[in-house]
C-alpha cells in the first residue's frame, strides 16, 4: 500500500475524501497535525502557522522577488513541513492533504498515489456555503476565489507547476460528477494497487 497525497479545490470535498481513504485502508490521516508539528518545532503559535501557509498572493510573489529576505519565514515553514511530511510518510502508509505533499515525496524512495480533486463551480458554491455557514453567494464565491488562487499560488511557488495540470497528478477525480463514495473507492483500489 502507498503513502496517499491529496491535493483539492476549495469545496471539492478533499477532507471528507481523505478521512473516508484513510478509515477505509485503516491508516492515519494527516492535515492540521501537520501544522501543529510545524508550529511546535518552530516555537510558534499554531494559528501564525496557519495565518502562513498557503497565502502567497501576486502581489506576495512580486514582493518576494524584490526583498527576498524578508521571505524567510515561508521559505522555512515549508521546509520544516516537508521534513515533518517525510518522516510521517517514512512510518508506512497514510493518507496526507494538502502541502504539496506529493512533490516533496516525488523526490523521495517512497511509494506515494498522488490524487488530486476538483469539481465544477455551482457544486463546489453548495458545498462551500455549507463549510462557511454562509447562503451569501457573494461571501462564498469570494472565499472560493480567495482560497483556490492562494492554493494556486502556494503549489506554484514550491514546486514551479501548474496546479491544473495532468501530469502532476496520478488521479485527477471530479468529485461533484463522481461522489465522495465512489472517489474514496477509486483511491483505496489505487494505493492497493
Amino acid at each position: 500500500m502507498k503513502v496517499i497525497t491529496i491535493t483539492r479545490q476549495y469545496g471539492a470535498g478533499g477532507h471528507t475524501i481523505g478521512r473516508a481513504v484513510a478509515k477505509e485502508l485503516g491508516i492515519e490521516f494527516y492535515d492540521k497535525d501537520i501544522i501543529r508539528k510545524t508550529a511546535v518545532e518552530m516555537g510558534l503559535d499554531i494559528e501564525e502557522i496557519k495565518k502562513a501557509e498557503e497565502k502567497l498572493s501576486k502581489r506576495d510573489s512580486f514582493v518576494r522577488a524584490i526583498t527576498p529576505v524578508s521571505y524567510d519565514y515561508r521559505e522555512t515553514l515549508f521546509e520544516i513541513e516537508s521534513k515533518v511530511i517525510l518522516e510521517l510518510a517514512g512510518k508506512g502508509p497514510c493518507v496526507i492533504l494538502g502541502r504539496c505533499a506529493g512533490e516533496v515525496l516525488r523526490h523521495e524512495d517512497i511509494d506515494y498515489l498522488n490524487v488530486y480533486l476538483y469539481a465544477d463551480a455551482t457544486y463546489r458554491a453548495q458545498r462551500a456555503g455549507e463549510i462557511l455557514n454562509s447562503r451569501d453567494i457573494n461571501v462564498v464565491t469570494k472565499t472560493m476565489k480567495k482560497e483556490d488562487a492562494a492554493r494556486r499560488a502556494h503549489f506554484h511557488y514550491f514546486t514551479g507547476q501548474n496546479i491544473n495540470e495532468c501530469e502532476h497528478w496520478h488521479m485527477m477525480l471530479d468529485t461533484g460528477a463522481l461522489g465522495f463514495e465512489t472517489c474514496t473507492r477509486l483511491i483505496c483500489e489505487a494505493a492497493k494497487n
